[in-house]
């Protein structure tokens, strides 16, 4: 599933993180990818170690522990702290697959990535090219959002990050293990919830909206791993 999520981020948040990173110390973004990736990565990263990738990662995951459709999307069980990234002066990412499987920091363990994530935080006008290009069954998809939202899709997915030609585009990247390993189940588990909270806001016969949460959540409950 590939999915839209708008305004995970305030303005005033997306403000805050744009002057922290724009003043802020990068590095080559092939060292945190293997020998495959560097082949194709030409971007600026944060450094793992960074304080301030630590502090601006908190402000991302505040924000999305408040965000009803991201995590209703998502059903999170473990996120790999986000990272930022910078692309400019022709700088992209040929296509790729993300890895399969992700050290957590402080030897916390291992994250299995089923979604993978960009929040956006340059608005479209600032920079040309830079698309995120996503590949999937029904061909190429092409995503370029404004400022303070995010796409999620299958990390299984081939994507790409096509070269920037003017300006810099600045976004936050991570990975999440969710409850649910399928991306199938996971969208019609989205849909479902999607589904009864429409329900519920039309006021829809009380009885009938109490069996079908209770599809979902024996759903969920059959399909969850923890």
């Amino acid at each position: 599933m590939l999915l839209h999520i708008p305004e995970v981020l305030s303005h005033d948040q997306v403000t805050h993180l744009r002057s922290a990173l724009d003043a802020a110390d990068w590095t080559d973004g092939r060292e945190t990818v293997g020998a495959q990736g560097a082949k194709v990565k030409r971007n600026r990263q944060l450094p793992d170690t960074s304080p301030l990738r630590q502090q601006l990662g908190q402000v991302v995951l505040h924000a999305l522990a408040r965000h009803p459709v991201y995590h209703a999307a998502t059903l999170p069980l473990r996120t790999l702290p986000p990272r930022f990234n910078r692309y400019e002066d022709g700088g992209q990412y040929g296509f790729h697959i993300d890895g399969a499987v992700m050290l957590l920091p402080a030897e916390s363990g291992q994250l299995r990535s089923d979604i993978s994530c960009t929040l956006f935080l340059s608005e479209p006008d600032e920079y040309d090219g830079g698309e995120l290009i996503v590949n999937d069954t029904y061909g190429e998809h092409e995503v370029k959002l404004p400022a303070g939202d995010l796409v999620v899709y299958p990390s299984s997915s081939l994507h790409r990050v096509a070269p920037v030609t003017r300006g810099a585009r600045v976004a936050s990247f991570f990975w999440v293990q969710s409850l649910i390993r399928d991306d199938g189940r996971r969208q019609l588990l989205f849909e479902l919830d999607a589904s009864i909270q429409s329900l519920t806001q039309s006021g829809a016969d009380a009885a009938a909206l109490l069996r079908l949460t209770g599809v979902y959540h024996n759903l969920l409950r059959q399909w969850a791993e923890t």
